[in-house]
């Protein structure tokens, strides 16, 4: 009986952890399926990513969409997918909720294309 319930067990906690890659851990889910929705979507054969920074005391996430677009922003959200703003565009904006992006503290890369 042991035996049986461990044959199991054994499939579906191997399925479980197929949802989720190294670089998925501890992030939002909103943020992961931001992530793959940008993957799927960008226009761009490269340069586009997702990244996470510390920003005015807050985890936020800047959405690139590549480097083809002349004009193209960077979308700047926090954990909870809330929109705060965007960077650079066609006035080059680098500031969000009045602070220049430049003093965020980088963390680490959700996703990239290269």
């Amino acid at each position: 009986m042991k035996k049986t319930f461990y044959l199991l067990l054994a499939p579906a906690l191997l399925c479980t952890a197929c949802d989720e890659t190294d670089i998925e851990k501890g992030t939002p889910s909103c943020i992961r399926q931001k992530t793959i929705n940008l993957e799927r979507e960008s226009p761009c054969e490269e340069g586009a990513y997702v990244k996470e920074y510390l920003f005015q005391g807050k985890t936020v996430f800047v959405f690139e969409p590549g480097n083809c677009i002349a004009d193209g922003s960077a979308e700047v959200v926090d954990e909870g997918c809330n929109r705060l703003g965007y960077l650079g565009g066609f006035i080059g904006n680098t500031r969000i909720n009045g602070q220049d992006f430049s003093t965020a503290e980088f963390k680490r890369t959700i996703w990239e294309k290269k």
